[in-house]
């Protein structure tokens, strides 16, 4: 038996998964979304990240920047470096792509703010 609280809304539903047999078994929760989330966090756990770039602008030494979509939470150390070498060069905003398709996952690294168009 496992305990963990749910983060998909606002109820945080605290939740307790048994996955000792075949068919995992999640009570607590007050929505599907719950039973959903436990299930994915036991079996293939994914997150998000945010994080800055550098920029070559010194009035904007760096940029916010975020993943588009969920990753799988085993490979936020691979993606964290490559974030880690960029360098922006031009004056992008808002939803604007720092790294296309990162590490072959099918999620973009994009730009949250339009502090550099701003300047």
């Amino acid at each position: 038996m496992r305990e963990m609280t749910c983060i998909v809304c606002p109820n945080g539903c605290r939740l307790q998964v048994d996955n000792s047999s075949e068919e995992i078994l999640v009570s607590g929760n007050q929505c599907k979304r719950g039973r959903a989330f436990a299930i994915t966090e036991l079996t293939h756990p994914m997150r998000t990240i945010c994080s800055t770039v550098a920029t070559c602008f010194p009035e904007t030494p760096v940029v916010p920047v975020r993943v588009s979509a969920e990753i799988p939470k085993e490979r936020i150390f691979d993606v964290m470096k490559e974030i880690n070498k960029v360098k922006v060069m031009e004056r992008l905003g808002t939803g604007d792509v720092v790294i296309p398709d990162v590490l072959g996952l099918g999620v973009d690294v994009i730009i949250t703010s339009d502090r550099l168009k701003e300047n």
